[in-house]
């Protein structure tokens, strides 16, 4: 057995900038509709989660802008860049989310995607709330002064 199959969840493309970007208040676990040339180019780690978003459309989740790239091997039947693809989760999870993204004005963003034990293709999303440049700044100064503390500590 191989190693990356005993790792629990081996993220296969995160999204980095999502904790600079939104304040994460929930997460879920999310499966995903690919085609055969897509889940060969994530197990690739090709891949990119930056600047896409996940929407409710008819009742359902949508994943948008997030680029898989093609296929190194595939052939005239090779997937789409960045087409809009299908995410799976429970009606009431989904009537939940959509609720708050209206309500609340909160958005629903894409954190990683990874492989589960089964070896299915999962995306981690996230309900988050938008971050104003003050709080990013507020938030890189507290992290640098627990860093000093630390620093202190450890001396």
């Amino acid at each position: 057995m191989s190693k990356e199959k005993d790792a629990p969840n081996p993220e296969l493309v995160s999204n980095r900038r999502a904790s600079y970007d939104y304040e994460i208040l929930e997460t879920f676990e999310a499966g995903m509709i690919l085609l055969g040339t897509e889940i060969k180019s994530l197990r690739n780690h090709g891949g990119s989660l930056q600047d896409s978003y996940v929407d409710v459309r008819d009742g359902t989740l949508m994943l948008l802008n997030a680029s898989i790239a093609p296929y190194s091997f595939g052939n005239i039947f090779n997937h789409e860049d960045r087409r809009p693809r299908k995410l799976l989760m429970h009606k009431r999870e989904i009537e939940r989310l959509r609720k708050q993204v209206q309500e609340k004005g909160l958005s629903i963003i894409p954190l990683s995607i990874y492989l589960n034990k089964r070896g299915l293709a999962k995306v981690r999303i996230a309900l988050a709330k938008g971050k104003k440049a003050y709080d990013k700044r507020a938030a890189l100064k507290e992290k640098e002064d627990k860093r000093s503390i630390q620093r202190a500590l450890d001396e």
